[in-house]
């Protein structure tokens, strides 16, 4: 009795742990291998993404950073160009992105699950399109490379802890083109 009762237990916490693996997926990396690697993992455990800081000039997507909960990641990239910055509402997060790439970044574009395009640089290039493979899955973190400009990006997608609060401030920055409020 005991032997069915311990096996059961185990098949449980087997077939948990197989389904919270499945959750988490990775998309990338999209771009070339210049610049020197980042990434922000760790930083999910600061909550959800709540901004996004993109520095972009008249090619290139020339650094970026991102807020987790109320922690701003490290910035990565160049200093040239204009920085624009969009805050998620609480309760948003993002579920697609695409963007453009030659030997950097060109445009990168954040579809939000409130059906906001947060959208960053122009230009022609390689497309790429990146979805979480769990229909649950939110963009969690990014990685990438960058130097001068960013050069490389790969996205982390997984479910959002339950315990997460709602920390982002209300939307009222700069936005890109179709990126407002």
């Amino acid at each position: 009795m005991w032997t069915f009762m311990l096996l059961g237990l185990l098949c449980a916490s087997a077939s948990a742990s197989a389904i919270q693996a499945r959750s988490s997926s990775y998309s990338g990396e999209y771009g070339r291998g210049g610049g020197e690697p980042f990434s922000h993992s760790g930083l999910q455990l600061e909550g959800p993404i709540t901004a996004i800081r993109v520095r972009v000039d008249s090619r290139y997507i020339v650094g970026l950073q991102v807020r987790y909960g109320q922690v701003w990641s490290d910035y990565v990239g160049g200093n040239l160009g204009d920085l624009e910055e969009i805050f998620l509402h609480p309760g948003e997060s993002v579920i697609e992105v695409s963007g453009k790439y030659k030997n950097y970044l060109k445009t990168l574009k954040f579809f939000t699950n409130y059906g906001r395009i947060l959208s960053f640089g122009k230009g022609r290039g390689v497309i790429f399109y990146a979805v979480p493979l769990d229909l649950d899955a939110v963009l969690r973190f990014i990685s990438g490379r960058a130097g001068l400009f960013v050069s490389a990006i790969g996205l982390h997608w997984d479910t959002i802890p339950e315990t997460t609060p709602a920390t982002a401030e209300p939307a009222s920055s700069v936005a890109g083109p179709r990126g407002g409020v």
